[in-house]
Parts: structure tokens; sequence; C-alpha cells
């Protein structure tokens, strides 16, 4: 009798190709995401006299070096000259080794982990790795997706093939129904907040129960963005009817007798019910609350009602002098009630909170007021930036006084002229809030599309229930 598998475990053994003594595994790949920063991958695989092994399953997108203004202009208005370097020399080399690019000025252009679900290249059962840690976002449609770096990303290019340890199996369950102002990112900012920055280090993560299944695939896909920041090394949601709709018809998708063919695999990947997992961790969506981040990692977020902590009450003295380094970075006091906390702008966008779902939310909110503050809105994709004009979206936010930009991964890498000043306060959709993350000196509070766009039209961190009708 074969043993009860998780939808990890499945994905994983149907991509076995061999393993060594030492307990890795060579997996077989089925798509390989890269973009601008990749090129240093390029310059290996051509020093060692080798060729990309299979471009038709290799994807380059411009998105963490583009600028977001000015590009009508093209290349030509990128004017940093190392920036522009690099978007040129990614477009060279996809030209040389035949590899599709969603370059600055294509149509279908945008960042690495909005594009692919939107095209349908992005599968259930597949084997998906980017040069990306946030690659772990393509789980949300039963994909083993996860983030590789330049040497890796090297012999991907070079054999379509990379080693990897078997991580553990871990499962998230959120169940119940979300409160009114709640969101998937409050669910993944409040599931951090419980299990810790490295509360996932070394497990394959599985979202699960009644509130996850709820969700659209574009909020299951800002879940399992996040996950790489509980330290987890890839999360997953197990395909069902919400993931078939949305990928039917894409331009990737299957067609047809395949669809068909396709359709019955992914209904066979879902975790057995009996299946095993290693650590389980439990959540009800009832004690969710909008949350926010007070410090300098995902981990340091409480619900937006509460107060900055005090480090004298954290149970060890890591854990007190890690709290005291991230309260002087942000130059916080404890006792400081979240919402009186003032911000100098507002960043809505990033892989994480890009999609059209996100610029909705946004502008829900955004109808309530006007910016007190530079507000940028950034989506994440050329369509998802044509769909929100198409519904007015960009109308509602540009009467609000937010600035409505053009795709790319913007204030979120802070790499592409779009940065923080010193000491600037930034109420962010993204998915990271280090020190320096959006500028040197920049200080960034993680939060949904809709408690954004509140605190833009507020000038404060706001409990977006505040601004409901």
């Amino acid at each position: 009798m074969t043993a009860p598998k998780t939808l990890f475990d499945k994905i994983w053994e149907r991509h076995i190709v061999d393993s060594s003594e030492d307990g890795d595994t060579l997996l077989y790949v089925d798509r390989c995401l890269i973009h601008e920063g990749s090129n240093h991958a390029f310059d290996r695989i051509q020093a060692d006299g080798r060729a990309v092994a299979r471009p038709s399953q290799v994807f380059a997108f411009s998105d963490h070096y583009v600028p977001t203004t000015n590009r009508h202009l093209g290349v030509a208005g990128v004017n940093d000259p190392g920036i522009r370097g690099m978007i040129e020399q990614l477009a060279d080399n996809s030209r040389a080794h035949g590899i599709r690019l969603f370059g600055i000025d294509d149509p279908q252009q945008g960042i690495l982990h909005v594009v692919p679900p939107e095209l349908g290249m992005t599968q259930p059962g597949l084997l998906l790795v980017g040069a990306d840690s946030h690659t772990s976002t393509h789980g949300a449609l039963g994909v083993l997706s996860f983030g590789i770096g330049a040497s890796e990303t090297a012999h991907v290019l070079a054999t379509q093939t990379i080693w990897q340890r078997r991580p553990r199996n871990m499962r998230i369950v959120v169940d119940g129904t979300l409160p009114f102002g709640c969101t998937a990112k409050d669910i993944v900012l409040a599931t951090i907040a419980k299990i810790g920055a490295g509360g996932g280090t070394g497990h394959a993560i599985e979202f699960a129960g009644s509130t996850i299944r709820a969700l659209t695939m574009e909020g299951r896909m800002t879940v399992c963005n996040m996950t790489i920041e509980a330290g987890g090394r890839t999360g997953m949601v197990a395909p069902d009817e919400i993931t078939f709709a949305y990928l039917i018809g894409r331009e990737y998708a299957p067609k047809g007798d395949d669809w068909d063919e396709a359709l019955a695999l992914w209904r066979s990947l879902p975790s057995d019910a009996d299946a095993r997992f290693k650590r389980e961790v439990s959540l009800h969506a009832g004690d969710i609350t909008p949350m926010v981040t007070w410090g300098t990692s995902p981990a340091h977020a409480l619900p937006v009602t509460g107060a900055v902590p005090d480090p004298a009450a954290c149970a060890s003295a890591d854990a007190r002098a890690d709290a005291e380094a991230a309260l002087a970075y942000m130059d916080l006091r404890p006792g400081t009630p979240l919402e009186s906390i003032a911000i100098s702008r507002v960043f809505i966008g990033s892989c994480t909170n890009g999609r059209l779902e996100d610029i909705r939310a946004a502008a829900e909110v955004a109808k309530r007021g006007k910016a007190k503050v530079p507000t940028w809105v950034v989506p994440g994709s050329r369509s998802v930036k044509r769909a929100a004009e198409a519904e007015g979206l960009h109308r509602i936010l540009l009467a609000a006084g937010f600035e409505w930009r053009d795709p790319g991964c913007s204030l979120c890498t802070a790499i592409n002229g779009d940065i923080l000043l010193p000491g600037e306060r930034c109420a962010s959709t993204s998915n990271r809030n280090f020190r320096g993350r959006q500028g040197k000196g920049g200080r960034t509070h993680l939060l949904s599309p809709s408690m954004a766009a509140a605190a833009a039209i507020t000038g404060y961190l706001t409990d977006v229930r505040k601004l409901a009708d």
C-alpha cells in the first residue's frame, strides 16, 4: 500500500532525476524565471562554454531595475547608465539564447511573480524556480516553487536541473471567516508574527483550511509570496476549482484534450487526507485584525489597534536586543500607539500586492479622502494596469491625489530610482521592512493595500475600518 503523501511530496517525487550519497536530490525544472540581476548566470555559462539547455522553459522579465516613470521613452528614458546597461544586457542575453523576454517595451511586461500566473505559465504540479526569493508566490497555484542564487541559476540554464536538499513538511491551517477589513496580507503577517521569522526554516509550507480555500487566487499569491519571510523554503496551496477557473483559457494554459489531461493530474495533487506533516500550526481567522509592522522584520507585526512593544517584555536577551535595535532604527518609543505614527510616504505595489484585486482595494479606500503624503500606486504588470484603467480605478486614485505609475518592482527593491530618503517613513504593501530595504535610512511599515490607502489619506497608520461608510 502506498504511503499517504502531501502536495509537496507528490510534486517533488515526480521531478526526481538522481540523488547523491550525501542526501541531495537532482530535480528536473519545468520553468526558470530570470530578471536583470541574472546576468551573472549568463556570464558563468558562457565562461564554461555552455549554452542554455532548454530556452523555451526559461522566461526573462525586466522588472527589478525598470523605472516607473518616463516609460514612453523606453530604454532611452532610463537616466542611470548602470541600470540602463543591465536592462540592455538582459535583452542581449535573451536574444542570444532564444529566451522569451518580457522587456521594458513589451505589452505584457511586469514583475516575474505577477506575469507568469496571468499568462497561465504557472500551472499546478510544476517545479518552478526563479532568480528571486519571492518565487514562492507561484505555490499559490499548487506549484513547487522557490528562489535560487546566481550559481544555481547558471546550473539550471545549462542543465534544466537543480540539486536540492529535501525540506520537511509543515502545514499552516487557517479556519473561519476573516473579519471586516482583513485581507490575505493580514493573514500572512499574523502568521509570521505567530511563528517568527525563522518559524518555517527548513520546511515546505502548505497553507490549508477554510479561510485559505475561500481566498481568491490573488489572495493566495499574497500569502505564498511572504512564506520566505517566515523562513520557509516554499509556500503552497492545493489546487482546486478556484485554481482551475483562474487558469482556463490563459495563453500558456493547456487547451482542448491537453486541458482535460492536465486537469486529471491537477485533481490528484492535493495532500492525502491522512498525510503526515512534521509540524502543524493553526490560526483562527476570527482572531485576525488589520496588521502593521513596527520594526525591521515582517515578524514585528501587531494589530494596528496596538502599541509599540516594550523590549523589556521580551522572553530572551537576544529577542530584547533585536527589539531594541529595531526601535532605535525605526525611531519609535515603547508604548506609542501605532495609530499615532505619522508617515511621510505610501507605496502600493510589488509582487505581494500589485495585482488588480489590490488596486481595487486601494481605490475603494481612496474614494474617502485626499492623499496627505506622496503616494505611489505601481501595478505589477501592464496587464494589471490596462485592466485597472478599463475599470476606471486610475481615475479614482488620481482624483484622490495618488500617483499612478508604470509597472515594476519600484520602491520594494529601491534599485530602480524609486527610493526613500533617510528618515522617511513609508506605509508599504511590499514584503520586507529590513533596514535600508527601501532606501538607506528609510523606515518601512508593512500593511495591506486598503490599510496603505487609509494611511495615505490620514497621514498616519490608520485602522481602515474607521473609514468605512
